[in-house]
C-alpha cells in the first residue's frame, strides 16, 4: 500500500510554499498525485518536480547583447 503525505508537509520537505505544492497537484505536476475531499495526498515517495517558472536573468557587462 502507498504512504501519502499531505501538501503541507511535501512543502516542509521540498521547502517550498504549501500553495506552490498545491499549484503543482492541480497542473498535474507531481506523479500519482490524488485529492480527497479538500486535501491533495501526495505519494511518500514522490519527487520535486522542477520549477518550469521562468527566471529573469541579468545581463552582465555586454552579455546578450
Amino acid at each position: 500500500m502507498l504512504e501519502y503525505i499531505s501538501a503541507p508537509e511535501a512543502a516542509e520537505k521540498w521547502s517550498i510554499s504549501e500553495r506552490r505544492v498545491q499549484k503543482l497537484c492541480e497542473e498535474n505536476r507531481i506523479t500519482g498525485v490524488a485529492k480527497f475531499s479538500r486535501m491533495w495526498l501526495i505519494p511518500k515517495d514522490a519527487e520535486k518536480p522542477i520549477d518550469g517558472r521562468h527566471t529573469r536573468r541579468k545581463i552582465k557587462d555586454g552579455e546578450n547583447e
